[in-house]
């Protein structure tokens, strides 16, 4: 039986003593302690939203919240549908509709912290998942479909680029799809703050620890001169829909100079 973390969403083969995701300081173990649910109880007690983003870009959200409560979002290729990121429930009317798109040709995830149940994901759709190997232990269930990639950038389709950022996790990956003027899917490798004017970065987000001036150097790189007007963060309402790879820059300059 799949069993579920409650906390970070994390799914296991059995129920185990400890949930490693937890204990890692990048995520935390609640006061009440850690809890366990299986799918089948999330998928009779919460349902999944839609959220249309632009044309091709939809976002599925868990209701009511679950776990860290990130939302995952499909996009939609010519050469394929393409799961970003990860949610834990996915219930009857979620395969029904992504069906209905074209199905799932490839699922990639920006860091552990939205593994969630990505093995039963791509054994729905049966979709290779891309994950970086900097990441590896982090995977909790095994599966065939599970694709451990290496290097700073991965073409999966002819217009969408996995960039391996690091900063929130060793792999952590953001989806650069290069159609048009240029789409960023960040999940919280790059953070978007409230006013939506700029972007943060965090080693961890729930214990407030920063990242070094350093690190965040190292993100800057691997983003400078990819080119997006608008970039989608882990979160329903974290949007920037103008100027973004601009904001993005700046927002890291700013970052750089707080610690100096």
């Amino acid at each position: 039986m799949i069993t579920l973390c409650k906390a970070c969403g994390t799914s296991y083969g059995t129920t185990p003593d400890r949930c490693p995701i937890c204990e890692d300081e990048r995520q935390y173990v609640p006061v009440t302690g850690q809890e366990w649910i299986d799918v089948a109880a999330l998928t009779a007690t919460h349902t999944n939203t839609w959220q249309q983003l632009e044309p091709r870009l939809f976002s599925i959200r868990t209701v009511p919240s679950f776990a860290i409560n990130q939302r995952a979002i499909l996009l939609l290729t010519p050469q394929g549908n393409i799961l970003w990121d990860c949610i834990a429930n996915l219930d009857p009317a979620t395969k029904t509709l992504i069906s209905a798109l074209g199905g799932i040709s490839a699922i990639a995830i920006s860091h552990p912290h939205y593994y969630t149940t990505m093995q039963d994901w791509a054994a729905a759709f049966d979709a290779p998942v891309y994950l970086h190997a900097s990441d590896r232990e982090w995977v909790m269930r095994s599966s065939t479909a599970i694709h451990f990639w290496e290097g700073d950038a991965l073409d999966i389709m002819p217009s969408v680029t996995l960039l391996r950022t690091g900063g929130h996790f060793a792999g952590g990956t953001v989806l650069h799809w290069h159609d048009g003027e240029g789409v960023l899917l960040a999940g919280d490798i790059l953070q978007v703050t409230p006013g939506k004017n700029a972007v943060s970065f965090m080693w961890s987000y729930p214990n407030m620890l920063p990242l070094s001036a350093g690190t965040v150097e190292r993100v800057m790189h691997h983003l400078q001169g990819k080119m997006f007007e608008r970039l989608y963060g882990a979160f329903e309402g974290q949007n920037i829909l103008a100027k973004a790879s601009e904001i993005v820059q700046r927002s890291g300059q700013k970052y750089i100079a707080c610690l100096k």
